[in-house]
């Protein structure tokens, strides 16, 4: 069993005991809404397709209201993940085999789903010369050859810096390009060992760089797992600092008693000081809210930041 203590928790953070029980505030009590017209198609097309997609898998509060607005999130790479963050429920193992059809296949099923846009993001494959930096931009090359119209947003992993791999990714001109910080510099070795803080924000620096002016670079914090609301600012400071323009904030949920252990619940009202702050520091978007997961409205947030219009549907 390992302790970790982030400085200032009010928790001990026991990775392998049962988790403290704690009752959730009301604010994260979601009401799940009707099923919509779109939503009830794109769930026939899933189950006639055998496809899944991160919004399923990961059980996203959000599900309806993304798939209403025909926007999923689709996970490359595998199923095993070669980093282990305390925070995430991806398993943690040695990859099994290379799959080079995957972008194909993801293609044809974001054309399937008739999808407005899509989120494609993957495990870390440290065991690929390039990272897996060729799937993702295969992956959105493919989506573009059968699905013009769809917007993407690549959210990738750090590529242990490769700037290589990231220029295979930035050339293939996704409208956003993502890569998550997830928390603040104190805590980022405890919560992401196998990341650095200043070299995530150095990942976002050159693709911000290499990309055209109409591509925007997103990133996402998480909070409960020991920050401190200065430490969320001056973080949101040094996004703003390597020109992140979209950013969107949310509140942790432990998965498992075998994860990070939850510090505390942030009200509704911190979270509304964070977006205000972060439309003062200049983020063309800012989506914040203790349900607010970071493809949450990835369309939305496109539009809002000038990097893709919508494709307009006329009806026959």
């Amino acid at each position: 069993m390992t302790s970790i203590i982030p400085e200032r928790a009010t928790r001990l953070t026991v990775v392998g005991a049962p988790q403290i029980a704690q009752r959730k505030p009301s604010w994260l009590k979601h009401q799940v809404p009707l099923a919509g017209p779109n939503y009830r198609e794109l769930k026939q097309t899933m189950r006639s397709l055998e496809l899944n997609t991160v919004c399923e898998e990961a059980a996203c509060p959000n599900i309806h209201e993304c798939w209403e607005d025909r926007e999923a999130s689709f996970l490359i790479g595998g199923e095993d993940c070669t980093r282990r963050c305390g925070f995430c429920n991806i398993a943690t193992g040695k990859p099994k085999g290379y799959d080079t059809d995957e972008p194909r296949r993801v293609a044809e099923a974001v054309a399937a789903m008739g999808l407005n846009f899509a989120v494609v993001t993957g495990v870390a494959r440290d065991d690929l010369a390039d990272g897996g930096a060729w799937l993702y931009a295969e992956t959105l090359r493919q989506i573009k050859l059968l699905l013009p119209s769809c917007g993407v947003e690549l959210l990738i992993p750090d590529f242990r810096g490769d700037t290589g791999a990231l220029r295979q990714v930035t050339d293939a001109e996704p409208a956003i390009l993502s890569h998550n910080l997830e928390t603040v510099r104190r805590i980022f070795r405890h919560t992401r060992p196998a990341f650095t803080y200043d070299g995530s924000l150095q990942v976002l620096d050159r693709a911000r760089s290499a990309m055209p002016a109409r591509c925007a670079t997103k990133s996402n914090l998480i909070l409960g797992m020991g920050e401190t609301e200065d430490e969320i600012r001056e973080a949101m400071r040094d996004l703003r600092a390597v020109g992140v323009g979209i950013l969107t904030i949310g509140q942790y949920l432990q998965p498992t008693h075998r994860h990070l252990a939850l510090q505390r619940f942030a009200p509704p009202e911190e979270f509304a000081r964070y977006a205000s702050y972060g439309r003062r520091l200049g983020f063309d978007h800012v989506e914040s809210g203790p349900m607010v997961r970071s493809s949450f409205r990835a369309g939305r947030q496109a539009q809002s930041a000038g990097v893709w219009d919508r494709p307009v549907h006329v009806e026959a």
